[in-house]
């Protein structure tokens, strides 16, 4: 995985220099800024127009992220990364951030921030099921953690593969709490993810928006936000669950890379999701944006009802960092 990791890395790099190896003006590396995913598409474009700095998509996943950014410390290829929560600290504990507190920052909300500035929040999504309905072939939507170890299900369910991908990962914690779990045992997530084994699940690396939608994954585990786009943007016949018996919510991070080859660039793309209107881009993208105020109503009457949501904690991202290596641990050696 490292050479794949290394390769694309060397893609990247080609973008952002000029023929005679000259460093291009207005350009800025991230890492896992998929377009497909929470509408980058959308963010990265406005920062073309708006700052006139051209950003390339980037298909990483978290961990693969994280994976690159420590293999290439001593020259670092990013100037600025995209983490799901949990995985930002522990990109701090690794060193390979560094502290910046965008334009913006005091309107953060406390929990949703590394004091120091390494990394912060910029929107938040809630855990449940991306459902293709006429993927189903007739089959009644599932409603529960227990309903998609049904059998009528099998080869139906997908996951991203919770060892590498933040999302597979936040699926096991959501899992796991909701069944009676908390953060110092996995034992209740482990038990599910082996019973549903039997349904001979789906487990890719990389966002499966589109698969979804081709209904080749007619049932994953992902966040309402790519759920609502489908269904409202691209018209797909989709339906968001928040399972019966509860499910998280977790916030995306971003943070600046230590030693990035465009650090200037880098703090004006970090400064932009933080702005009026990146916000409102995540919102527009069903995304709930870390500023208070930037969902318009008319957004917000778009997501399931409030009664819904009800069903949903937060997670505690400290307690999810710390115990990841021991769930990743079992999960490979009793799952995989």
């Amino acid at each position: 995985m490292l050479k794949s990791l290394m390769l694309g890395a060397a893609a990247l790099v080609a973008l952002a220099v000029g023929p005679n190896g000259a460093q291009a003006q207005g350009n800025a590396i991230c890492y896992n800024c998929p377009p497909q995913w929470a509408d980058w598409a959308s963010q990265l474009r406005a920062i073309k127009a708006d700052l006139g700095i051209t950003v390339p998509s980037d298909n990483k996943n978290s961990g693969q992220s994280l994976a690159a950014l420590i293999a290439e410390k001593a020259s670092p290829v990013a100037d600025v990364v995209y983490l799901g929560g949990s995985v930002g600290i522990q990109a701090k504990a690794a060193g390979v951030i560094e502290p910046y507190k965008p334009a913006g920052w005091d309107k953060i909300p406390a929990g949703m921030k590394d004091a120091d500035g390494a990394w912060f929040a910029i929107h938040s999504g809630t855990l449940g099921f991306f459902v293709n309905t006429k993927a189903l072939g007739g089959k009644p939507v599932p409603k529960s953690w227990a309903d998609l170890l049904k059998p009528e299900y099998s080869g139906m369910v997908g996951y991203l593969d919770p060892t590498s991908a933040a999302v597979g990962y936040v699926g096991a914690v959501a899992v796991n709490l909701a069944l009676g779990g908390d953060y110092g045992s996995f034992d209740r997530a482990i038990a599910w993810f082996k019973d549903l084994a039997r349904n001979q699940p789906i487990v890719p690396k990389q966002t499966s928006y589109a698969r979804v939608l081709s209904g080749e994954i007619p049932i994953l585990l992902d966040y309402d936000f790519n759920a609502y786009r489908a269904k409202f943007t691209d018209k797909a016949p989709v339906e968001f669950v928040i399972p019966a018996e509860g499910s998280v919510s977790v916030p995306y991070v971003m943070g600046l890379v230590r030693n990035g080859p465009n650090p200037a660039n880098g703090r004006k793309v970090l400064d932009y999701v933080l702005s009026d209107k990146g916000q409102a881009l995540w919102g527009n993208a069903f995304m709930r944006p870390v500023l208070a105020g930037a969902l318009s109503a008319e957004m917000a009457a778009k997501f399931l009802p409030a009664a819904d949501y009800a069903r949903v904690r937060p997670v505690d991202l400290t307690a999810m960092a710390q115990a990841e290596k021991a769930f990743v641990t079992r999960y490979q050696s009793e799952v995989r």
